[in-house]
């Protein structure tokens, strides 16, 4: 777990500096900088019970704002178009669907190392 942390710390630090460019990019950046700060624990084994329940409370409610996107995505004829840079330009959701992508991103990588910590040893998760 120490590489995988470690290679997405660097992976959501190389998210956060693509942000610049963003309509909202203090959003984005907080959020890919806040997994910095996660994977970069985790890598030590250090975690906080707290700052996980609120990344998680904070990322699932952000989805759930985006999900609408999420399902005009699904529901348009060219789903292709998730891919093309034109694209974001001309429909919200697509940039809406790109965001809720790249939080489910983070609450994967979040859910994976709790069920990892939690099968290894629970007295890890700290308060």
């Amino acid at each position: 777990m120490k590489l995988f942390n470690s290679i997405f710390a660097v992976i959501f630090l190389g998210f956060a500096a693509l942000q610049y460019n963003d309509p909202d990019p203090l959003v984005w950046i907080s959020i890919y900088m806040a997994m910095v700060v996660f994977c970069i624990r985790a890598t030590r084994q250090h975690f906080s019970k707290i700052f996980t329940i609120i990344l998680i409370i904070v990322y699932v409610g952000y989805s759930a704002i985006l999900s609408p996107a999420l399902i005009t995505w699904l529901q348009s004829p060219d789903r292709g178009l998730l891919f093309d840079d034109l694209a974001k330009m001309q429909f919200i959701y697509i940039e809406e669907t790109r965001e809720f992508l790249g939080l489910m991103i983070c609450l994967a990588v979040i859910g994976l190392n709790y069920l990892l910590k939690k099968e290894k040893q629970d007295k890890k998760w700290i308060t």
